[in-house]
């Protein structure tokens, strides 16, 4: 009985796609899965995301706030900042106007690598599927096979006890 599999086209595309991945990985080429090498922007927006997203980084900055309107409304230094605190408003606007662009930078960069990350989970996911869907077909033709071995000796067996009784 013939045990071999007929795939579709696609699924011979998909699985060629993936031994070359496999043996890019394999020959040491991790780059052409993950590129590694990031420009001075890149590491800038990362480490400037990684300051600005940390629970460090509002400590200071609320004590920061805290004691800038603290002195300017207690005037115990001469107070450089009234009361609408119109110079830390501008301070607070130019660090956001230039914080959020570079943010966005860092979390549209590390995106892709996650829609990378998930098209290669994705095309594994399909080739385990099928590996399993060949597994079942295996098995589906093993029972069959099985079945019919047991129903040729059955019917030996049955002609061997017709015979027995015939004599």
């Amino acid at each position: 009985m013939d045990m071999k599999h007929e795939i579709h086209e696609s699924e011979a595309v998909l699985l060629k796609e993936l031994r070359q991945l496999r043996r890019e990985v394999r020959a040491g080429r991790e780059e052409a899965v993950h590129p590694t090498g990031l420009t001075v922007g890149q590491r800038i927006a990362d480490r400037v995301a990684e300051t600005m997203g940390s629970w460090t980084f509002i400590i200071i900055q609320s004590v920061l706030l805290a004691v800038w309107v603290v002195l300017n409304v207690t005037a115990y230094i001469k107070s450089w900042d009234p009361y609408p605190f119109i110079l830390l408003n501008l301070a607070l606007s130019f660090q956001a106007a230039y914080a959020a662009p570079i943010i966005m930078m860092s979390q549209n960069r590390q995106q892709d690598i996650d829609r990378r990350a998930a098209e290669t989970d994705y095309r594994i996911n399909i080739k385990a599927e099928l590996e399993i869907e060949l597994l079942h077909h295996k098995l589906d033709q093993l029972r069959e096979q099985e079945v019919l071995e047991m129903t040729k000796a059955i019917a030996s067996l049955t002609e061997l006890l017709g015979r027995e009784r015939r004599e």
